[in-house]
């Protein structure tokens, strides 16, 4: 599925990501976690075609340097931790955008029958169907992550990248769409690679984590590498083991 070989990137004249290899299978969940600033969110968006790097990363066999953006739309979706918005559209309108590379005529097209399905669907999984109407500047912040999030669903990717998702959700909302995105990936080979900080949610949730420190990799391996919590407390400089324990005995209560 995605293939991520030598990777360098970074902002200006200065070096985020450093020689970081990997691969992900369809179908893998892959949490990327560690410290503030060290590469993740630039590594999602150097996946996403967004940022110019060195090395190789392919997809599905071909080279993300060669693909154009219409092509990359087409397999991935990314959700940012902070989208802007430009326009006050409804939410039904903000979804239906990423439906474009599926309307004939692009966005200046008329959406069919199934296109409209299609959003109203995307919408009831995120749980915003009666808010259909409402201007996106008049949501919450956690409202507004639902909106994004649903409209990444409406591309029909077969990757999605996320940047924090579960951030501004209450614990009700979080449950939910970390359960919706496990489903999500066990359909059709879809794969889903996140970012997430709490290192419980990404216990539940991942196949495989990846931990990063200062743009490389310290481990990139099966949940069992990091349950005795030595890696963690390693790169996070703090006692890891007692909360993960206390906490995932939270988790798999609800569960």
């Amino acid at each position: 599925m995605l293939k991520v070989e030598n990777v360098r990137c970074g902002y200006n004249e200065s070096e985020v990501l450093k020689d970081v290899s990997f691969h992900v299978k369809k179908g893998e969940k892959v949490c990327i976690i560690g410290p503030n600033g060290c590469g993740k969110t630039t590594l999602l968006k150097a996946i996403a075609g967004l940022l110019k790097s060195e090395g190789d990363i392919n997809l599905d066999g071909i080279p993300i340097k060669r693909m154009k953006r219409t092509e990359i739309a087409s397999k991935v979706a990314i959700l940012m931790q902070n989208e802007t918005v430009y326009f006050s559209y409804t939410v039904y309108e903000t979804v239906l955008l990423g439906r474009y590379l599926h309307i004939k005529g692009g966005i200046l097209g008329g959406p069919t029958k199934h296109d409209k399905d299609f959003v109203m669907d995307c919408l009831d999984k995120v749980g915003l169907t009666d808010v259909k109407d409402r201007q996106i500047k008049t949501l919450s912040g956690g409202q507004l992550q639902r909106v994004f999030l649903a409209k990444a669903l409406a591309q029909e990717p077969r990757l999605i990248l996320l940047d924090e998702p579960t951030n501004h959700l209450d614990l009700k909302f979080q449950l939910e769409l970390i359960e919706y995105l496990k489903q999500w990936a066990n359909t059709d080979g879809n794969t889903v690679i996140g970012v997430l900080h709490d290192i419980n949610l990404v216990m539940y949730f991942a196949d495989k984590i990846m931990l990063l420190s200062d743009g490389q990799i310290v481990k990139y391996g099966e949940k069992s590498d990091f349950v005795d919590g030595k890696l963690l407390e390693k790169v996070y400089h703090m006692d890891i083991k007692g909360y993960m324990q206390n906490s995932l005995k939270m988790w798999n209560n609800v569960f």
